[in-house]
């Protein structure tokens, strides 16, 4: 009941949710880390330095990322940096009334995120990882950023000092349907100033942070899984037994 309270919160707070990606823009592929300890262990702790400054994760205590292999002296000295406590929710010291006046709306809570994006057009980490990476700078807005994947997107890009200012290149083309008309067409990016990381390790590094907000958003679910799987086999076995029992059976009657 509480996760689906939290759901329907983060749908409230993201209206344009079902039509997000109607301009057509792509989804890529996120890659699956859920059960790389490695990648989740830095997924939390750029959640907890570039996310949780604006965004909480009420449904998620800081003991919780035992299940991803930390301790909770590792949680203590490197995650939590205002005098919180292990057991604790994850709360951002941002007031509501700070975020409306400078977002123009309270940040949405992050703690199901992963899984209400989710869409027939790809999984949650899938939008989750192309919206982290489409963000280009764009003075028009008011934050002076803008996003392919979310346009006219009001949160900044939390993350600009690491994968660095970026401009969208966009050009005119004919229209396929109707040769008088022309489309206003993406055509790349083009790098203003680079940042702290290269391409590549930008990339890995969203994946990490993508990777955590899927598991956040159920911490249980490799567990799920794990134990779907062993009951599959345990029912096959079971009806492989009943099968031979019942032909057993049959067969001493005739």
């Amino acid at each position: 009941m509480k996760l689906l309270k939290k759901l329907l919160v983060t749908l409230a707070f993201v209206p344009a949710l079902a039509f997000a990606n109607e301009g057509g823009f792509p989804l890529d592929r996120a890659p699956d880390r859920s059960t790389d300890l490695v990648a989740l262990q830095n997924g939390a702790k750029l959640f907890v330095n570039y996310c949780l400054n604006c965004h909480s994760a009420t449904s998620m205590r800081y003991n919780r990322l035992r299940d991803i292999g930390l301790t909770d002296l590792q949680i203590k000295e490197n995650l939590l940096f205002t005098g919180e406590k292990v057991g604790e929710l994850m709360k951002t010291s941002l007031s509501a009334k700070d975020a409306k006046t400078w977002f123009g709306a309270v940040p949405p809570d992050l703690s199901v995120i992963a899984r209400a994006k989710a869409s027939g057009e790809g999984s949650g980490a899938d939008w989750l990882y192309t919206y982290l990476r489409t963000y280009y700078k764009d003075e028009s807005r008011p934050t002076g950023w803008n996003n392919m994947l979310f346009p006219n997107v009001g949160m900044p890009h939390a993350l600009w000092e690491l994968q660095g200012v970026r401009s969208a290149k966009f050009e005119e083309v004919k229209d396929h349907h109707d040769a008088s008309k022309t489309e206003h067409k993406f055509a790349g990016f083009e790098t203003i100033a680079a940042g702290k990381l290269s391409a590549v390790e930008y990339d890995n590094a969203v994946g990490d942070l993508v990777a955590y907000l899927q598991w956040m958003g159920e911490p249980a679910q490799n567990n799920r899984k794990r134990i779907g799987v062993w009951a599959l086999l345990f029912m096959s076995l079971l009806a492989l037994l009943a099968w031979r029992l019942n032909a057993s059976y049959w067969k001493e009657v005739k």
